[in-house]
């Protein structure tokens, strides 16, 4: 092995010390959004909104052979319900104001030892198809060892949506999609993070995709 070889392993191997030990992970996230207010008035805090679904969305239960849900719409719902909270919105159904739709889509790349990249190895599990991703990372891993490709574990590529309609006229106000392709299983922890990155900078904000990082606890 040359000098150069044996330093470059040794300062991922500290780099991995060093993170592993702060106890979290980053959720890189890819978002795009846009708002359409009425007369350019975004909603004032405190404004009430309600959950609508789909009808592939009335289910009970995880749909991972037609939409890539990994968790139940309840599961989902409460999830960005806590997102939305955290921008000031309520939900109210009996009094709301806006509509609000969420989704979660996932896909997994199977990679070998040698060739983990997410060109690699057979697609399969969850089946979500039409997942637009941007350079999302497989390896801005905070306490993740390694990661050079050496890994068999699957590379799981999670987007989450929020739509947001008028309810006097179905108009939609607000849309927001992010995108995040990591290793980790649990979608319950990642799935949290993906959405208030969906939701950084309401109601009124940046133009133009851009990147969202948010640290999870391991």
């Amino acid at each position: 092995m040359t000098r150069a070889l044996q330093t470059l392993f040794f300062a991922i191997a500290c780099s991995v010390l060093i993170t592993g030990c702060s106890g979290l992970r980053l959720v890189d996230n890819d978002v795009a959004s846009f708002a359409q207010w009425p007369n350019a008035t975004p909603p004032a805090p405190g404004s009430s909104y309600r959950f609508e679904r789909l009808p592939s969305q009335q289910s009970g239960l995880p749909q991972g052979g037609i939409s890539g849900m990994e968790l139940t719409q309840d599961q989902l719902e409460a999830i960005a319900s806590s997102a939305l909270s955290k921008v000031g919105l309520r939900n109210s159904p009996s009094a709301a104001v806006f509509n609000v739709q969420v989704s979660a889509t996932t896909r997994y790349a199977q990679r070998n030892q040698y060739n983990s990249g997410p060109g690699y190895g057979g697609m399969g599990g969850f089946g979500g198809s039409g997942i637009s991703l941007g350079g999302g990372s497989a390896g801005s891993f905070i306490g993740f060892s390694f990661p050079l490709g050496m890994s068999e574990s699957p590379l799981f590529m999670r987007e989450v949506s929020i739509v947001m309609r008028d309810a006097s006229n179905n108009a939609v106000v607000y849309e927001s999609k992010a995108t995040h392709s990591g290793v980790w299983r649990d979608a319950q922890a990642v799935l949290p993070a993906m959405f208030e990155a969906a939701l950084q900078g309401f109601p009124t904000p940046p133009a133009g995709a851009r990147r969202i990082n948010i640290e999870i606890p391991r």
